[in-house]
């Protein structure tokens, strides 16, 4: 297995610390407002990462953290009027929300800043004993980059060039413009923690720096996140962990892409920044899978395009591999073919899901062909196959009948009116009135309604 490594710009070899065992780290969220799609494409990505090495027979220790503590949570509770608490605590609830609506499997570990100060304030300690850190003039005890050689070497970035970019006028305290805080001296009227520095709380870097330490030791084998987090985030992680405790800290470093909408970057700024529970009950998506098939049709390093042209492409080949699996009922053992070398050889390099995909598209049109041959059981052996290999992806979760029967949008038609719309159509057929027949039908197309007359007389419909 290969995996491209952002800490080597390159692919390499998969190994890991311990055999048969994956510790692995990714980032989480700050939970003072509701999750994007960008968030969505990142938790997808490394959920699959994930569900693939489980598959390979790995134990996946997985922790992604979250941030309930930092500068944005506390504004956003003033601005509410309301406790930290409540605030973190509601937007924990909708993330685990959404992300379940996704088919995202929750960590193994989910810890929260504000439950590791203890070890966010030992290991700010470790690194002022060992020289990489100093409390400033203002009461914050900061990192010092130029003490750290290897500072850089995942973001490519030179330290002159930090330095010559800096505002070094707005941070008189900082011996270098570069340094960055470990833990911030608390403003009255802010939440704090007693430390041996006095009152404050930690700085963003260091919690995952702890956390990681902490959960799955000094060196782990996948550290994941967004390309945003790359520097500085990571890299400071870097320089504080390794410092910290002389070992290695995570040997894979992999970054997800951005998402783009109608080909521009997604922000604020350009109002084309969307909320996963708004896209999820837009109307525009058939069922939350679309979206997470859009999201897994592009490899996870490269940067996606969300658009409803997308969404509606995603929506048809999706439909196709459920078609497939309709009035089949899936072996319960199989013998693989060979689109599950083809699957796995796609997933072996760096998680190539479009090729892993166009596998499952494979399979799929095989199940076709075996239906149409009255083969049953090479369909059923074929159709357990596709669901295996598709499960890895988090892809065709529910019952093919109860998919295709979704409506996008608000349908002028119930599952009743339709049910009994097909019962006239196939009276006004028995009794060779097929001008009503072929009325019926149309009626039925222009609301959405697909019909597929089978050979033993019955009628199965989807809403396309």
């Amino acid at each position: 297995m290969q995996i491209f490594n952002s800490l080597t710009g390159r692919k390499d070899e998969f190994h890991t610390h311990e055999p048969n065992v994956v510790r692995m780290y990714v980032c989480g969220d700050t939970v003072y407002d509701f999750c994007h799609i960008g968030h969505a494409r990142s938790k997808v990505a490394f959920d699959i990462v994930r569900r693939y090495l489980e598959y390979r027979g790995y134990e996946v220790n997985f922790v992604r953290n979250i941030t309930d503590i930092d500068d944005k949570i506390i504004k956003r509770a003033a601005e509410n009027g309301e406790s930290i608490q409540s605030l973190t605590d509601r937007f924990t609830k909708y993330m685990h929300e959404d992300y379940d609506r996704l088919g995202i499997l929750r960590p193994t570990h989910e810890p929260k800043a504000t439950e590791h100060i203890a070890g966010i304030i030992a290991m700010t300690q470790q690194l002022i004993d060992k020289g990489y850190a100093y409390v400033a003039s203002n009461g914050d005890v900061l990192y010092s980059v130029s003490k750290f050689e290897a500072y850089g070497k995942l973001s490519g970035r030179d330290l002159e060039d930090m330095r010559a970019g800096a505002r070094v006028a707005v941070e008189e305290a900082k011996h270098d413009p570069a340094d960055f805080v470990l833990w911030k001296r608390a403003k009255p009227g802010e939440p704090f923690w007693p430390s041996p520095w006095g009152d404050g709380r930690p700085g963003w870097h260091i919690e995952c720096s702890a956390m990681s330490l902490d959960l799955l030791g000094s060196h782990f084998d996948i550290h994941g996140g967004g390309m945003d987090l790359k520097f500085p985030h990571h890299e400071n992680e870097i320089a504080q962990s390794c410092a910290a405790t002389g070992d290695t800290f995570a040997t894979f470093w992999m970054h997800n892409g951005f998402v783009n909408v109608d080909d521009e970057k997604m922000s604020k700024s350009l109002n084309n920044f969307f909320r996963i529970r708004d896209v999820l009950d837009s109307g525009k998506l058939r069922d939350p899978e679309v979206l997470r098939f859009f999201l897994v049709s592009s490899q996870y390093r490269g940067p996606i395009n969300y658009s409803l042209v997308q969404i509606e492409q995603a929506d048809a080949a999706l439909g196709r591999l459920y078609t497939a699996l309709r009035d089949v009922t899936p072996a319960s053992a199989f013998e693989p073919s060979e689109a599950t070398r083809r699957f796995e050889e796609a997933m072996d390099d760096d998680f190539n899901t479009p090729d892993a995909i166009a596998a499952l598209q494979t399979l799929a049109t095989e199940i076709n062909r075996a239906k149409s041959a009255g083969d049953a059981a090479l369909a059923s052996s074929l159709a357990a196959e596709l669901k295996k290999l598709a499960g890895v992806l988090g892809l065709l979760q529910s019952a093919p009948e109860a998919f295709l029967q979704k409506g996008v949008g608000a349908s002028s038609l119930s599952d009743a009116d339709i049910e009994k719309l097909i019962g006239d159509r196939k009276a006004a057929r028995a009794g060779r009135n097929f001008k009503e027949a072929d009325r019926i039908r149309q009626q039925l197309s222009d609301a959405g309604i697909v019909l597929e007359d089978k050979p033993d007389g019955t009628t199965t419909w989807r809403r396309n």
